[in-house]
């Protein structure tokens, strides 16, 4: 088993984590980029997902610093595809058609990792704490959540507890106490080695644990170092169903 004698409580993320939102990203994507960038090649859809994932530009880590809104670090990404990839400027008005298409596509590609539930189940049967620390709004998590077949798992904190979130220390140690088990007694499950499994240790908690899955990083100025994971003590595991051995 990858958790430790220590663990009580295991807190996970919860986008690319328990819910496979590249896939959901993906379907978005693919429906703007037909919509928006009619002269690009259905075959190049792939190069518009790995961009706006990478977010060269660090707009998603602005919103989770509390520097910038959902919709400017949202419109400012969807400008910086329409300027690669032969789109018009959006403006406020052509933003808001944009983001509606988005935000419904996005929704219809929302789906838990096959693993998710049982793993979840499995955790508790076994004695665990289990909840969700997510570095996005609650009532979006939520409902997602609950799309996905996993409303039954407690979001304890987000963006909107504090107004910042990952890898702000006070998120992780706001979510141990809720979960109800100290820093040391709690692990932390995430996609991105420097915002989760890093962030989560230099809060305190006892285990900071990286879900590296197969051809699903993010590149660009994203840390995917296994290697640099290890030696910090991290663990490494392909899917959620590792922590269980």
């Amino acid at each position: 088993m990858i958790l430790n004698d220590r663990i009580e409580g295991v807190l996970f993320d919860i986008d690319d984590t328990l819910v496979d939102t590249r896939g959901a990203f993906a379907h978005a994507l693919s429906v703007l980029a037909g919509e928006y960038l009619t002269e690009l090649p259905t075959g190049r859809h792939g190069e518009v997902l790995a961009m706006w994932r990478a977010d060269t530009h660090g707009h998603y880590r602005a919103y989770t610093r509390g520097e910038k809104s959902a919709r400017e670090q949202r419109m400012a990404r969807a400008n910086e595809l329409h300027s690669e990839f032969g789109g018009v400027h959006l403006d406020d008005r052509g933003f808001d058609e944009w983001d509606d298409l988005f935000q419904s596509s996005f929704k219809e590609g929302w789906k838990a990792f096959d693993e998710s539930r049982s793993v979840i189940d499995e955790l508790r049967a076994r004695g665990y704490r289990v909840g969700a620390l997510s570095n996005a709004g609650l009532a979006l998590q939520t409902e997602k959540l609950a799309a996905c077949g996993l409303g039954d798992v407690d979001i304890l904190v987000t963006l909107d507890t504090f107004g910042v979130g990952k890898p702000d220390p006070r998120v992780f140690v706001e979510a141990s106490r809720l979960l109800g088990v100290s820093l040391e007694a709690s692990a932390y499950v995430g996609d991105e080695l420097d915002i989760d499994a890093r962030g989560a240790l230099g809060a305190g908690l006892g285990q900071g644990i990286w879900v590296d899955r197969p051809g699903a990083r993010r590149g660009g100025t994203h840390e995917e170092s296994t290697a640099a994971a290890v030696a910090e003590g991290i663990a490494v595991v392909p899917s959620l169903a590792e922590l269980l051995g």
